[in-house]
């Protein structure tokens, strides 16, 4: 319902639309933020990133970075997995 609110944002002066832009930021930020949260299924703790569907620790799938792309027409998210490559240990 936020996102369908933010079609209708106004602004009043150059402040305000400033203001109005990062709330959209913001919002969109947060979605990518989860997205990429039920991406990933493990879990890291104590306390960084925890699943609690998803308990067990692996390493193997941690170490990897999540790329997504945000398609703008459709809505959709486009998920995946990149490797990692340690350079130093």
């Amino acid at each position: 319902m936020l996102k369908e609110d933010l079609d209708n944002l106004g602004a009043e002066d150059l402040h305000q639309l400033q203001r109005a832009w990062e709330l959209q930021h913001r919002v969109l930020a947060s979605e990518s933020v989860t997205h990429h949260t039920m991406f990933r299924e493990e879990t890291r703790w104590p306390g960084y990133y925890y699943r609690g569907d998803h308990m067990k620790l692996d390493d193997e799938d941690w170490h990897c970075f999540t790329l997504s792309q945000y398609d703008r027409e459709s809505g959709e998210w486009a998920m995946e997995k990149a490797p990692v490559y340690h350079i130093v240990d």
